[in-house]
């Protein structure tokens, strides 16, 4: 290893801090160059053999790439306020629940569903880029439906804010849902007596 900064070789480095990363699976650390005293970090990892294999569309069977997600992600996200450990978290999660649940092979599909069922979450506009790229849309109106549902979507599942009103869909027959009354407590000052 070699200080990036000024090529200096590895006796010249020192270790500050060492931490473990990435849920036990890394090591951080922080090192210092003696020569020119700057700082930069290093991940050491365990370099897992590829054990799954992605089956494309066609029929294609390709290595697991944990890169290539990150690369669509990180293009759906240009220009968006989206932090990177947003996207490195995505694929993570992605990864992990891949490996838990395949062993040898894994449809690019079910990836893909993953990947934007974390998105939609996280940024709705980047999620509109990716979906169009993994859908294929046809048309622009099958894109306008897509950004129509993740507008209404995001109406019920924005986790800060309750339903205040509830909306009956056209052509239903039932009575809409009230929602549920606030008990009164003992000594509470908002209670009516």
């Amino acid at each position: 290893m070699r200080c990036p900064f000024c090529d200096a070789e590895k006796e010249s480095l020192k270790v500050i801090d060492s931490r473990a990363c990435d849920a036990g699976r890394a090591i951080r650390r922080r090192r210092e160059c003696l020569s020119c005293a700057k700082r930069f970090t290093t991940y050491e990892k365990i370099e897992e053999p590829v054990r799954v294999m992605v089956v494309k569309k066609d029929g294609r069977r390709i290595p697991w790439d944990r890169n290539k997600i990150l690369r669509g992600l990180e293009r759906a996200c240009f220009k968006r306020p989206v932090p990177e450990g947003e996207l490195l978290r995505i694929v993570d999660e992605v990864e992990e629940e891949v490996f838990r649940t395949h062993d040898r092979e894994v449809p690019s599909t079910l990836i893909g569903q993953q990947v934007t069922d974390r998105l939609r979450r996280l940024d709705q506009v980047a999620y509109v880029r990716f979906a169009s790229v993994y859908r294929q849309f046809k048309t622009l109106d099958d894109l306008v439906d897509e950004a129509k549902a993740v507008i209404d979507a995001q109406r019920y599942e924005d986790p800060g804010q309750g339903r205040l009103f509830v909306e009956p869909k056209t052509g239903n027959c039932d009575p809409p849902v009230e929602p549920p009354r606030r008990k009164r407590r003992k000594n509470d000052p908002t209670a009516s007596a």
